[in-house]
């Protein structure tokens, strides 16, 4: 079996925008597994929703970032982690003041294992 195996960075990954003014690059973008680099901006954020199914592990590489959950709220840093079981309703904020840049793995991958619990803005 050959295995290809080059370095990944944001360069030659899959871009995306979200929120109007998020960037996101897949870095890994595999059925089972997903790692994908973000920039959220000051005052951004994603609406509040859940995965069915998808297992979430956030990891700040700079700035401050805040998941907010049902009746909690968490703030990390660089270096810090959070993760997010299945099922679990949540919202991915920065209220610093900025850019937070971050990791965020997901086993297997949310595409089509997504529920918004509140409208987007």
């Amino acid at each position: 079996m050959s295995l290809l195996c080059s370095p990944v960075d944001p360069s030659n990954s899959e871009h995306y925008v979200w929120g109007g003014v998020c960037d996101g690059w897949h870095l890994l973008k595999h059925e089972s597994l997903s790692v994908i680099l973000e920039r959220v901006p000051p005052g951004a954020s994603e609406v509040k929703h859940f995965h069915a199914t998808a297992r979430q592990f956030f990891y700040v590489l700079a700035g401050t970032a805040t998941l907010e959950f049902e009746d909690q709220s968490v703030t990390f840093t660089a270096g810090q982690g959070v993760h997010v079981p299945p099922g679990v309703k949540h919202r991915f904020t920065n209220t610093a003041d900025v850019d937070v840049v971050f990791l965020v793995v997901s086993s297997p991958s949310t595409a089509g294992d997504r529920t918004n619990v509140e409208p987007a803005p």
